[in-house]
């Protein structure tokens, strides 16, 4: 079924001030300690693209996290894998704080980087992670989910966690998001992107924002189109939820049509 048009009660990306969102605030809620469901998600990440490398023959080029925030994991997940990382980012707060992480991260990343070394790709990577963050990541960029649908730039690797539901609450906006995601990415390029379940909306500080209840079956058929050998991961917990308001998170990996 085609969405119909917004209703008055509809928030669109575009009507959200994004300069408020509070990373600090963000982080003390959701990564100063990790979360187990966190770690479950991180470990699938990790077995996923060292499968996909281990057989596809070492590192690429590029890969691009889309509406990084202030989380590093993404990114991290993708050291070993490829020479340069682009951090796209909308929030002027966001970008402030992904920027002063570059020279040094702060150390509650560590026990995330823990995570990844239970893989040998990442234990064994030739460099401290700090300086390979530093070197891989460069400066991050400001710019819109939306933004990549227009551009002609292609990456090889890429991640969005927690984004195209958590920035409208707009179903058509959501599948447009997914669809942007995917097509930023080369031919047979691995991919993770993970979704809060039946999310109700969010708040970080003292400011609420929009999200768009999704569920494993809206995700499977908007990503569909675009993937194949697509997983699809779901995690609940109810007693160990990070927020109210949603019921359970869903890791979708594959790679870029070809």
């Amino acid at each position: 079924m085609t969405p119909g048009p917004p209703t008055v009660d509809q928030k669109l990306n575009a009507q959200v001030r994004w300069d408020d969102f509070d990373p600090h605030a963000y982080i003390e809620r959701n990564y100063l300690e990790i979360q187990a469901v966190d770690e479950e998600i991180l470990s699938l990440v990790r077995d996923h693209f060292s499968d996909h490398f281990r057989d596809g023959g070492g590192r690429v080029a590029s890969g691009i996290d889309v509406g990084a925030g202030p989380n590093l994991y993404p990114a991290l997940a993708m050291l070993p894998w490829c020479d340069r990382i682009t951090l796209l980012e909308r929030s002027s707060k966001n970008l402030e704080y992904l920027r002063g992480q570059l020279s040094h991260y702060d150390p509650h990343w560590d026990r995330f980087w823990e995570v990844l070394c239970k893989d040998e790709a990442y234990a064994t990577l030739d460099t401290d992670p700090r300086v390979r963050f530093k070197e891989a990541v460069q400066r991050p960029e400001a710019g819109s989910l939306f933004d990549l649908c227009g551009g002609g730039r292609r990456w090889d690797l890429g991640t969005m966690f927690f984004v195209a539901e958590s920035i409208t609450n707009s179903l058509t906006e959501f599948r447009r998001g997914v669809g942007c995601f995917m097509r930023a990415l080369n031919p047979g390029a691995p991919f993770a992107a993970a979704f809060m379940e039946h999310s109700e909306g969010y708040r970080v500080g003292a400011h609420e924002f929009p999200a768009r209840d999704v569920d494993e079956s809206e995700v499977r058929t908007v990503l569909s189109g675009h993937a194949e050998d697509l997983t699809i991961h779901r995690m609940a917990n109810p007693k160990q939820l990070v927020r109210d308001g949603y019921t359970g998170m869903i890791l979708a990996c594959g790679r870029r049509k070809k």
